[in-house]
């Protein structure tokens, strides 16, 4: 199989019904027929730590405050990146995350109102500075987002929130996109899902290529 140079790191972020998982799938489709080794993982549940995170997340008997919630997830991403993440770059494989560090300054910062410098500070430490070389931001509309999640299994903590939430996360996203636009890839996620695969692999391509 044909490696990335050095591995190759793409973290997919966005709300809730964005369609991460979907193009996670199908960008692993393409570069596996093209001849890359790819590991598509996601956060928390990426490592059998994160699995037992989500579990407790999930847990409707659960009171848990923001710090406590964000350092339940900080420590399954640190368990993440020193499991599966950095051995897979190591390999030289291209390695797909669904969600990573970005996504709990879009909702622990931005969505519950913690410190953005403690949330970044906080990340720092659990990946130890890695940085997606591509974070791909798929962008939809609050109500179109929580739209396709109805009828699913039961939300859980996060998705049970309410419309004004999602929307501080969405506007933090769009922030952190605006702030790192050398990083981020900002596609609209109601495009067809043909059409998105197509726009990050025009941005992709060049850095395999690198």
């Amino acid at each position: 199989m044909t490696s990335a140079k050095r591995g190759l790191f793409i973290s997919l972020e966005g709300g809730e019904g964005a369609g991460k998982s979907s193009q996670a799938q199908a960008l692993k489709a393409l570069l596996e027929a093209k001849g890359f080794s790819v590991t598509v993982t996601r956060e928390p549940a990426g490592c059998p730590l994160g699995q037992r995170v989500r579990e407790l997340l999930s847990d409707p008997s659960l009171e848990l405050n923001a710090r406590s919630e964000l350092f339940l997830f900080v420590a399954a991403r640190a368990q993440h990146v020193a499991e599966v993440i950095r051995p897979a770059l190591e390999r030289g494989e291209v390695v797909i995350c669904d969600r990573f560090d970005d996504s709990s300054i879009a909702y622990q910062g931005y969505g519950r109102g913690l410190s953005l410098d403690d949330v970044r500070l906080a990340n720092r430490i659990a990946t130890q500075g890695l940085v997606p070389d591509l974070t791909v931001l798929l962008d939809v509309p609050v109500e179109t987002g929580l739209a396709r999640k109805q009828g699913e299994n039961a939300p859980d903590r996060i998705g049970q929130e309410g419309a004004e939430f999602h929307e501080r996360v969405r506007q933090g996203y769009l922030a952190m996109a605006g702030e790192e636009p050398e990083r981020f890839l900002v596609v609209d996620g109601t495009i067809p899902p043909e059409e998105i695969t197509r726009t990050i692999w025009r941005r992709l391509e060049p850095l395999l290529l690198g």
